[in-house]
């Protein structure tokens, strides 16, 4: 009888650790899906899944979305990831937005970029931390500074203009959102 029920307890972890390991995976290409929500957005030809954690704000103007990316531990606010499209042949080159965004910190660190082309769609991504001016109003004039702030950036160049993912906030909290945002911009697809 021992015999049998050490083979069954025996049988029963290998399953458990199989299972584990079927898991792990699942997601073993780092594309983060098991991070994203049911919610989806699309403008300019480009579709995206938004993280589940995350939540979308009210309509305004210039933005396509706007999500609430929840406050980290300690963090007395959570981040925001603004969707802009400004209509075909608008919103200027890659460069020119990487530049406007590092424009927006006060002393930036080194900016950290990357390009790849995900699902068929050219993503240029950008990272920059610093003291954050909050541009915001009608002509973007800075609303106060926010220190230890971080921006990760998205410039898309979708099939009918350009798209823009910018994610800002503390430093720690758009660092507790940098997999949702990087898993949202490779579920792109046209």
């Amino acid at each position: 009888m021992r015999h049998g029920s050490a083979l069954l307890t025996a049988t029963v972890a290998a399953i458990v650790v199989l299972a584990g390991c079927q898991s792990k995976k699942s997601d073993a290409s780092g594309s983060g899906a098991d991070l994203l929500g049911k919610a989806t957005g699309t403008v300019a030809g480009v579709k995206w899944t938004v993280p589940g954690r995350w939540t979308a704000q009210a309509e305004r103007p210039m933005r396509v979305a706007t999500y609430t990316v929840p406050a980290a531990e300690g963090d007395q606010e959570g981040a925001e990831c603004v969707v802009s499209f400004f209509g075909s042949g608008q919103g200027g080159p890659v460069e020119m937005n990487i530049d406007r965004w590092k424009g927006q910190f006060e002393n930036p660190e080194e900016a950290a970029r990357n390009s790849e082309e995900v699902n068929g769609v050219p993503v240029t991504t950008v990272e920059v931390a610093g003291t954050y001016l909050a541009p915001g109003g009608p002509m973007m004039q800075s609303t106060g500074k926010k220190e230890g702030a971080r921006l990760l950036g998205a410039v898309i160049t979708a099939p009918e203009g350009m798209v823009f993912f910018k994610m800002t906030g503390p430093s720690k909290t758009v660092e507790a959102g940098r997999k949702e945002f990087h898993a949202m911009v490779k579920s792109l697809s046209k």
